[in-house]
């Protein structure tokens, strides 16, 4: 969770930086000392939450999971509408990278030309979604047949 941490002048004297620091100490947990802000130097500090974003809905599932040398298969994304998409597919040797958006449905259809894929190896596909500063993951898999 990340602090925000606003901090108002009242008035300043020659001893403001050694008040600042002593609230920010006492915002962080540690002892402050009286000492350290004199009276002509009076500050204020607040410490809040920022508000976290919330993540965007992703799910991923393939059309067919078990394709056959020379055959397509795609990946099917449900997201928010007009969502940016990419798509890696993790094969044995190599990684392969598509990027689409999102229909006005959240709707995303990528495909991927399975040529000669290791068969029985298991293919990761990792799937990222944004719009704006909200952005959400998910995968799916499919394993290459001969």
């Amino acid at each position: 969770m990340r602090k925000h941490i606003t901090i108002t002048r009242i008035a300043a004297g020659a001893a403001a930086p050694l008040a600042l620091a002593g609230v920010l100490l006492a915002s962080a947990g540690q002892a402050s000392t009286a000492a350290a802000a004199p009276a002509q130097a009076m500050l204020t500090a607040s410490v809040t939450a920022a508000p976290q974003a919330t993540s965007l809905p992703c799910s991923a599932s393939m059309s067919n999971s078990h394709p056959h040398d020379y055959t397509t298969t795609n990946v099917l994304v449900h997201t928010a509408a007009r969502a940016h998409v990419t798509t890696v597919a993790h094969y044995k040797t190599t990684n392969t990278t598509h990027h689409t958006v999102a229909g006005s449905r959240g709707n995303a259809k990528i495909p991927y030309y399975i040529s000669r894929a290791t068969p029985g190896y298991k293919v990761k596909v990792s799937v990222s979604v944004s719009s704006g500063s909200r952005t959400g993951s998910c995968s799916t898999s499919f394993t290459p047949q001969r």
